[in-house]
């Protein structure tokens, strides 16, 4: 018999959201068909529904693209400050104005659950266009020189984690500080940077100064090497940054890398176990773990190891895996079966390794891509699972005895790109976050984001950062004639 206190399934409605059977390339201001007219389909990860046919940008299409921008580079650069400025406001109300549609749609071709997009994505979305709408008619006081100027075409890269998120970390200060843009979202997750291009004709952005070219890798890898682009900018794996800074070595594009991740969570006795419990569960399981900064990596003081982790398990116990549509759904789907499968391998090499691996009483639905959220205890620094970034609802716990073993372990990664430290000291907060070779470091806290703050790593996880007066550098040439490429 139900309990009463059973939750009633709480489904968003589809009908907000009206996805088109097709859609085209976004070049020049217009809709249109690749050229060699391939396409592909998207499809929703929590149930492998086709969600739409979409063009197949290819390496025309791309050049079409980067000479419409460069075109349009010229009018758009030479706007005052303020003129670009309102053109990022007018994006940014739209974008709250149909923030319930763009939800809908990015939790269907995602897969994360409707009240992460809802209450997380979107609102950060619209803040980031509103934050450097401000800055665009104040460059000379952003301490990049008294008149620092556009670098020209920026290509843009983004993944499939948060479209639209990283759509609008790109796109907003590039338009700001007076670039055009090429942007290229991945191909698993194609429609909501296509309902932006509809929101950029909606408030009479300029044709050209946007371009949207949907694809695979081959078009991100002709786009990064087209001559006529000025600046790069890519988050996704390693692997791909590497290649890409391969591909522009030597020439004068500047880039800007955000790539993998494996945050050190580190949690010390003293630390609320309550508080530390609700940010370790968002820190990994936020998203489905599928999250560059994700804090995959559980430090615990060894005198409250056994306590913290019976909090844990008892928590995860209570999470709700299903639907990602229902607003009830704490876990969603994994975006695609090809990540599923880098997770299934990852875990089972956790097991074959000695790793002691749990998950809560789960029940997996019999359609799309999921994974229950699962700890790995007795693990070692050697262990994969605490070497390799899964990119999924999958926590390794170690522990440590002195603040400076947690820091030797958290450090021991090959990348630095989060950190986040549980304790009641601010001291400690303050000696061991200096310590710690990540590009953000969280206290009492995880996940956290404000488009004022700059967010990047170190090591491999790239170079580079996004968000707040730091993220304007990356699209200007302080001393650099304008139009120079």
């Amino acid at each position: 018999m139900a309990s009463v206190f059973d939750y009633a399934p709480a489904p968003e409605s589809r009908s907000v959201v009206d996805i088109a059977p097709s859609y085209g390339l976004f070049i020049d201001g217009e809709f249109t068909d690749a050229a060699d007219g391939k396409v592909f389909k998207t499809v929703s990860p929590s149930s492998e529904e086709v969600l739409s046919e979409v063009a197949r940008a290819g390496a025309e299409d791309v050049d079409r693209a980067v000479k419409a921008a460069r075109k349009a580079f010229g009018k758009w650069s030479a706007l005052p400050g303020a003129e670009r400025a309102k053109y990022l406001f007018r994006i940014a109300r739209i974008i709250q104005e149909r923030s319930r549609e763009l939800a809908v749609l990015e939790t269907l071709d995602n897969g994360k659950p409707i009240k992460e997009t809802r209450d997380a994505d979107l609102p950060l979305v619209a803040a980031h266009f509103f934050y450097y709408a401000g800055w665009a008619d104040k460059l000379d006081h952003a301490g990049y020189g008294a008149d620092p100027r556009p670098l020209g075409v920026a290509g843009q890269v983004i993944p499939w984690n948060f479209p639209l998120l990283m759509l609008a970390w790109k796109i907003a200060p590039a338009l700001a500080t007076g670039n055009t843009v090429v942007l290229k979202p991945a191909e698993t997750t194609p429609l909501s940077a296509l309902f932006f291009a509809d929101i950029c004709r909606q408030a009479g952005l300029p044709k050209g100064v946007v371009n949207i070219l949907p694809g695979y890798g081959d078009t991100g890898a002709a786009l990064v090497a087209h001559p006529d682009v000025d600046k790069v900018a890519f988050t996704g794996s390693t692997a791909v940054g590497k290649a890409i800074a391969r591909e522009v070595a030597g020439t004068r594009k500047k880039v800007t890398l955000e790539l993998g991740g494996k945050g050190a969570n580190i949690v010390f006795d003293d630390a609320p176990i309550d508080q530390a419990v609700e940010g370790i569960v968002n820190g990994i399981f936020f998203n489905q773990g599928q999250v560059c900064c994700a804090g995959s990596r559980l430090l615990v003081q060894e005198s409250l190891h056994d306590e913290l982790l019976d909090s844990l398990k008892h928590r995860l116990s209570t999470l709700r895996l299903g639907d990602p549509l229902d607003k009830n759904t704490d876990i969603g789907a994994i975006n695609s079966a090809e990540q599923l499968s880098r997770i299934t391998t990852l875990v089972e090499a956790g097991e074959a390794e000695g790793a002691d691996r749990w998950s809560p009483a789960c029940e997996l639905p019999t359609s799309g891509y999921w994974f229950a959220p699962t700890l790995f205890t007795n693990v070692t620094q050697a262990h994969r699972i605490a070497r390799d970034e899964i990119f999924g609802p999958v926590l390794s716990v170690l522990t440590f005895r002195t603040p400076d073993e947690a820091v030797a372990k958290a450090n021991n990664s090959q990348y630095g790109l989060s950190a986040g430290i549980w304790t009641e000291k601010g001291s400690r907060i303050l000696a061991v976050a200096n310590k710690l070779r990540a590009g953000v470091v969280w206290a009492n806290t995880f996940n956290k984001f404000d488009p004022t703050s700059p967010f990047g790593g170190y090591k491999e996880s790239g170079f580079g950062r996004e968000g707040g007066r730091h993220g304007l550098e990356a699209y200007l040439a302080p001393s650099s004639p304008e139009g120079e490429h």
